[in-house]
C-alpha cells in the first residue's frame, strides 16, 4: 500500500511535466448549454474538489498549480462575476443578471442567486477533466445545494481542500502589500519589493498601503471569515471530505503537501 501511495504521489508531483495548456473555462463563463471540451490523459483521475481558505493564504496560487498539473477546470464564481460585467445584457443568464443587480446596489448576493449561477452551469460540474470550485460553496446552504446538484448529475466530490495559516502570518502577508496609486500594480515589501522604495517599477507612481490592508482591518476580516466558514468546514469534516493543509512555506511546498494528502486518500 505504501509503495502504491508513493507512486501516486510522484505522479501528482510530476504531473506538471505532462500538462502543456491550461484548461479552457469558456463553458464556465458562458453557462447554459455550453460544454467543456477538456479531456484527461489515459488512466488519469478526474479530481472534483472544493477549495477553502482565507484571503492571504495563497489559495489562488494553489488553485492555478492544481489546475495546471492535475487537469481540473478552476471554477471561480468571482471570475464569473467579473466576466459578466463585460457581457452584453442579452448574453447574461437570469441568475447572473440578478447577481449583478445586487452588486450594483452594494448588497450581498443571496445564497439562492449564487446557487442559481452554479446550477446554470451543469456541464462544468460533469467536465471529463474534473473541477476545482473556488468561492463556492461559502455557506452550509450552498454546500447542501451543491451536494444535490452533484447527486442529480451522478458526480461525487473527492475532497475539500482547506488551506490554513495562523492569523498573525496572514496579517504579515497582507499588511506588506503595496499598491500603485496610478496603474494599480501590486508589490510586497518582503517578497516582491519595487526597485525603488515606495515607487512603482511600471509607471513611477507612488505605492500606498490600502486601508483594507492595514493590520487592524485584516484582523477584523479574518475573524469574520473564520466565524462564517467554521460551520461549512464542519459540514465537510463530518462527511469525511475535509483535508486541512498548512499554507506556510513556498507555493511548491504547499502544493507538495496537497499532493501527499490527495495521494493518501
Amino acid at each position: 500500500m505504501e509503495i502504491l501511495r508513493g507512486f501516486q504521489f510522484e505522479l501528482l508531483c510530476c504531473a506538471a511535466k505532462m500538462t502543456s495548456t491550461k484548461p479552457d473555462r469558456t463553458a464556465w463563463f458562458k453557462g447554459g448549454t455550453a460544454s467543456c471540451q477538456e479531456t484527461l490523459a489515459s488512466g488519469a483521475h478526474a479530481y472534483r474538489m472544493v477549495l477553502l481558505g482565507a484571503p492571504g493564504v495563497g489559495k489562488g496560487t494553489q488553485a492555478e498549480l492544481i489546475s495546471e498539473r492535475l487537469g481540473p477546470c478552476q471554477l471561480s464564481t468571482g471570475d464569473v462575476f467579473r466576466a459578466a460585467k463585460t457581457l452584453d445584457p442579452s448574453e447574461r443568464t437570469p441568475a447572473l443578471s440578478a447577481a449583478l443587480e445586487y452588486m450594483k446596489r452594494g448588497e450581498l448576493v443571496p445564497d439562492e442567486t449564487v446557487i442559481g449561477i452554479v446550477r446554470e452551469r451543469p456541464n462544468c460540474l460533469r467536465c471529463p477533466a474534473g473541477f476545482l470550485l473556488d468561492g463556492f460553496p461559502r455557506t452550509v446552504q450552498q454546500a447542501e445545494a451543491l451536494a444535490k446538484m452533484l447527486g442529480d448529475l451522478g458526480v461525487n466530490l473527492d475532497a475539500v481542500l482547506s488551506y490554513d495559516l495562523p492569523i498573525d502570518q496572514i496579517v504579515s502577508r497582507l499588511s506588506g502589500r503595496r499598491t500603485c496609486g496610478g496603474c494599480k500594480a501590486v508589490y510586497h515589501v518582503a517578497t516582491k519589493p519595487p526597485k525603488v522604495v515606495d515607487v512603482c517599477d511600471q509607471c513611477g507612481g507612488k505605492l500606498i498601503l490600502r486601508e483594507d490592508d492595514r493590520p487592524e482591518a485584516i484582523r477584523v476580516r479574518m475573524e469574520a471569515y473564520a466565524k462564517s466558514t467554521a460551520p461549512l468546514a464542519e459540514y465537510y469534516r463530518q462527511r469525511g471530505l475535509l483535508i486541512s493543509i498548512a499554507a506556510n512555506g513556498s507555493p511548491e511546498e504547499i502544493y507538495r503537501r496537497t499532493a501527499v494528502a490527495l495521494a493518501a486518500r
